[in-house]
């Protein structure tokens, strides 16, 4: 019994070593783990200029009311929209798309036109084809620029942080229809 107990034991510290003699040829050959992807490599600041085109109207909305406010509100608060913008290289919405905005933003303000914006913006072309950049934050529509939290990305964005600026370009006050143009300051590894 006592043999079987040893041998254990000195399996144990065995493992223990070959584990730790591993990791430290590791650390002193500086090449990263083949398994780790997401070890961060050198920064780098990127900017991207793109037109989100929110399409309230029509046949095709690119965006939805799924919460409609209650009628006290003259502002909309309380109203949340479901959005699958197209995102484009120019203001016009028949410009070469880059990607979609999908996310969700809501009347956030009773005194003012106030949004929660919550978005990711997926690019389907391009250089940045299937990396996402996440953005939360507040949009005072109303204000000429507007600047919202990247805080967060996927793919070449991973490790994403920023923000981005927003601009609103057009706005039609019959249909509800906007395009504004966002500017996206990412570091990312």
């Amino acid at each position: 019994m006592a043999t079987t107990y040893s041998h254990c034991s000195f399996s144990c510290i065995l493992v223990v070593i070959s584990v730790f003699l591993v990791a430290f040829l590791h650390q002193t050959t500086g090449k990263p783990a083949q398994h780790n992807r997401t070890r961060p490599t050198k920064e780098k600041l990127s900017h991207l200029r793109m037109y989100w085109h929110d399409v309230v109207s029509g046949r095709n909305p690119t965006s939805v009311t799924v919460v409609n406010p209650p009628a006290r509100y003259a502002n909309g608060f309380g109203a949340i929209n479901v959005i699958d913008d197209p995102l484009t290289l120019g203001p016009d919405p028949r410009s070469e798309a880059v990607g979609k905005a999908q996310g969700v933003y809501a009347m956030a303000s009773q005194e003012e036109t106030g949004l929660l914006m919550t978005m990711n913006f997926v690019f389907t072309r391009g250089k940045y084809n299937g990396s996402t950049i996440a953005i939360l934050g507040r949009n005072a529509v109303l204000d000429k620029v507007r600047e919202m939290p990247v805080v967060g990305g996927s793919g070449l964005f991973r490790f994403g942080r920023g923000y981005a600026e927003a601009r609103t370009i057009k706005f039609d006050t019959k249909t509800g229809d906007a395009t504004v143009e966002y500017n996206v300051y990412v570091m990312h590894h």
